[in-house]
């Protein structure tokens, strides 16, 4: 998981990944080699070298991942405009549904895949704006607001529903879950669509700096990087 979280963030630039560094704070010294050997699995499965890292002991486990890529004209979160649609790949919510119970979903929340190829075209198609949906739909939105000079109006109806869960559960997880791996990102209409499984249109890119859902300004929640 360590190692699929740093190649998202590659993947969402357009970007190929190349290598991965790993730093594991080890507790247990039984632990190190499933660790090394599931993250040289992950890079492999991407076409990444598992460049090595750093090992200490800990008092708990800690894993960090870092890693880099190269792209001749990487998107970032910033260059959304005004008129762009807003869309994802990936149904979201999965991982949130997981960590709730629904168990069927459990692979999206152990084992996520990142979007390599999918950026790849993305990228090459001409988006505007891309990132990681990792700490949430709304979440991500709000990151990507603070970088541009426009906002989003989502549609709730458009937001592809989980299989199994209600519709407002569904929708809940969507739009508050954290731990899915597909990208979200903006595009001018003309370039729609694009052959990619998974890919959906769930939104527009308006002039007020604001993030709604069917017109109501959305509370930011997700996975927060700090504690209160």
């Amino acid at each position: 998981m360590s190692v699929a979280v740093t190649l998202s963030d590659i993947a969402a630039m357009g970007a190929t990944p190349s290598a991965i560094l790993l730093a594991v704070g080890l507790d247990d010294p039984s632990r190190l080699r499933p660790i090394l050997e599931g993250a040289k699995v992950c890079c492999d499965n991407y076409g990444t070298r598992f460049a090595g890292g750093d090992l200490d002991f800990h008092r708990e486990l800690t894993i960090v991942s870092s890693g880099w890529g190269y792209s001749d004209a990487p998107v970032r979160r910033s260059g959304a405009r005004v008129g762009d649609l807003v869309g994802i790949i990936g149904i979201p919510g999965r991982a949130q549904a997981a960590l709730e119970g629904h168990l069927e979903y459990r692979d999206f929340l152990f084992t996520p895949k990142p979007r390599i190829t999918e950026g790849h075209m993305l990228a090459k198609a001409g988006v505007t704006s891309m990132m990681d949906v990792s700490d949430g739909l709304l979440m991500s939105l709000h990151d990507m607001l603070e970088v541009n000079n426009c906002g989003y109006e989502l549609f709730s109806s458009r937001i592809p529903t989980i299989n199994g869960l209600s519709q407002e559960g569904s929708l809940k997880y969507a739009l508050n879950g954290g731990g899915d791996f597909g990208i979200l990102f903006t595009s001018p209409p003309e370039i729609l669509p694009l052959p990619l499984p998974d890919l959906y249109i769930i939104g527009t890119v308006i002039g007020e700096k604001v993030v709604n859902v069917d017109g109501e300004v959305a509370s930011i929640q997700g996975y927060q990087h700090h504690w209160d």
